[in-house]
């Protein structure tokens, strides 16, 4: 993880009952915790290792609407407004600034693709438009790159993970919320078929209503019950370069690059045309719901079979309230980043901006994403269990809609009118 996440201390004690139980700690978990205190909602929310540890904090930071499916637009421009409201709202900086997201496109190919997106949401008034190779350089000087040219939109931005989730979480304290940390939840407890409370490590909360929240382990956990969500994973290897003089504040995504400006002066970089994609059991059993998402991305993928599958294999899919877990063997998923893709990513970015050549490594970490066949999120009740409402499967684009899909999963929650149209996030567009 990045050694700059901001850690902080949580009581142990949980108490015997609540409204609302949050299972993880993320960016999506700590808003809708937020969100229920500011509403005098009695909500506890209990994270297996600590707060923001796995990919809310492990991610590029990136707040964007481009190239998001249509249907995904409305929460991204919602997060938008929200992001700008949130220092206010927990009294504190995230980060936050709207200086512009760029994507390159190095062949007609890729210009199309842009293109093509660009006409599908011009009934959302976005500020997105198409760059010439002439407006690329005025934007990002120095640059060598061939570009066919891009597609910018400037009203998109960046806020940094490391402060963003710990921040909110403190936030949900102040205004009533109950957080524990290092507590795993092991199952849901049930009553005349619906929700009754959870089970976790330390005892039993009674509750009303249950959140699951909780990334990469929502398969695993909703599988133990019987019920089939269909994610799998992919690892994002990542690094953040020393303090530099770079060549703007514009977050940038080249073909097999990208970057942007970080808080303490260096630069997040990742090799945007790669994702390593260890093979696990879940892609021998689910994996040709896949297959027209394999096809279009084939080229991004370093599949590999190794260590990964009899690690996942030996972890267990079925357990009782009294019975230790996978999430308790495993407080923190924290995959080894690929040296090889940071450096080819460096390589990339200095072919096309010599200015990186000064640039130096500060750290370097990985995290585990949670696909989803559609890359859209689940933010929905679950018909076959009701009490329990899930916001999972963000495919890497959590962390920019975030406070948005937190505010959302709240509204589900307490059957309150919904801040966008959940239609898009329901579960059985999935079964």
């Amino acid at each position: 993880m990045t050694i700059t996440l901001e850690k902080f201390d949580t009581p142990n004690d949980l108490p015997a009952s609540t409204a609302v139980v949050i299972i993880g700690g993320g960016i999506v978990g700590v808003t809708a915790a937020l969100t229920l205190a500011e509403r005098n909602i009695p909500v506890v929310l209990i994270e297996k290792g600590h707060i923001a540890g796995e990919q809310s904090s492990r991610n590029l930071g990136w707040i964007r609407k481009t190239s998001r499916h249509f249907e995904d637009v409305p929460m991204a421009m919602a997060a938008d407004q929200l992001w700008k409201e949130m220092p206010n709202r927990v009294g504190h900086d995230l980060g936050y600034k709207q200086d512009g997201i760029l994507f390159l496109a190095s062949s007609d190919e890729q210009m199309s693709m842009h293109e093509n997106w660009l006409k599908s949401v011009e009934s959302l008034n976005l500020d997105s438009r198409m760059l010439s190779p002439k407006e690329i350089d005025d934007k990002v000087p120095g640059g060598k790159g061939n570009w066919k040219g891009g597609i910018y939109t400037p009203s998109d931005g960046r806020a940094e993970p490391s402060i963003a989730a710990p921040t909110i979480a403190k936030a949900a304290i102040a205004k009533g919320a109950i957080i524990v940390q290092d507590c795993a939840v092991r199952m849901l407890s049930t009553s005349g078929g619906k929700v009754s409370g959870v089970i976790t490590e330390k005892g039993e909360i009674r509750c009303e209503q249950v959140l699951l929240a909780s990334g990469a382990w929502s398969r695993r956990f909703l599988g133990n019950h019987g019920i089939s969500l269909p994610t799998l994973p992919l690892i994002c290897s990542v690094m953040r370069t020393k303090a530099m003089e770079g060549p703007t504040d514009i977050a940038v995504g080249g073909p097999d690059f990208s970057f942007r400006k970080h808080k303490d002066g260096g630069f997040i970089v990742t090799q945007r045309g790669a994702l390593d994609a260890p093979i696990t059991l879940d892609h021998l059993t689910i994996g040709w719901r896949y297959l027209t998402q394999l096809r279009a991305q084939r080229s991004f993928l370093r599949i590999s079979f190794g260590s990964h599958f009899f690690k996942d294999l030996a972890m267990k899919r079925k357990w009782g309230g009294e019975s230790k877990t996978p999430f308790e063997d495993i407080r923190t998923l924290n995959p080894k980043h690929n040296p090889s893709l940071n450096n080819e990513a460096m390589t990339n970015l200095r072919n096309a901006w010599p200015v990186f050549n000064q640039a130096e490594q500060e750290e370097a970490w990985a995290g585990v994403i949670d696909i989803t066949p559609d890359s859209n999120p689940v933010i929905d009740r679950v018909a076959d269990l009701p009490g329990l409402t899930i916001a999972t499967g963000f495919s890497g684009h959590g962390f920019g809609t975030g406070p948005a899909a937190g505010q959302l999963a709240a509204d589900i929650v307490l059957n309150s009118n919904p801040l966008i149209d959940p239609r898009p996030y329901r579960f059985d567009r999935l079964k």
